[in-house]
């Protein structure tokens, strides 16, 4: 029956196969170039949803230290604010009252920053301490562990 086959229907077969097999790479091309395409936008979903969760993280953030600069702001008056509030008619005493009274603050904030200061080196330094009362805990157990490990 080859005999019957002419050579160009062999030829036309060749190329039909030939077609076939350009077209199941065409297919595998797509396939791939879909799959990256779904992996670069599942990279980029990814990196949006963080940059959105960050963006809203710092909003949050921002809203809050409004809050506390706008409930300084209500609770300590700016010396600016105490000098508008001075009228011709305040007496000398009053702006002295006023005065010791900015000054009586300033020194407490200031002897609350320097409380702050002792209790932050305290407890470095009890920090230190522990780390390193660990660290000698432990040198025991691990030359302990070398040696065993070594010697077996």
């Amino acid at each position: 029956m080859s005999s019957d086959i002419t050579p160009e229907l062999t030829q036309w077969i060749t190329e039909v196969r030939t077609l076939q097999q350009k077209l199941a790479e065409a297919r595998q091309e797509r396939d791939q170039a879909y799959n990256s395409t779904a992996n670069w936008r599942r990279l980029y979903e990814i990196e949006a949803r963080q940059r959105r969760e960050e963006a809203a993280e710092l909003r949050s953030q921002l809203h809050v230290l409004q809050q506390q600069v706008q409930h300084q702001a209500n609770t300590h008056p700016s010396p600016q604010t105490l000098l508008d509030s001075i009228t011709a008619a305040d007496s000398l005493d009053t702006v002295q009252g006023q005065l010791e009274a900015l000054v009586s603050r300033c020194h407490q904030l200031s002897e609350q920053l320097q409380a702050e200061r002792a209790a932050h080196a305290q407890t470095r330094q009890s920090l230190t301490a522990a780390l390193g009362d660990t660290f000698d805990t432990l040198k025991p157990e691990t030359a302990l562990a070398f040696k065993s490990q070594s010697g077996a």
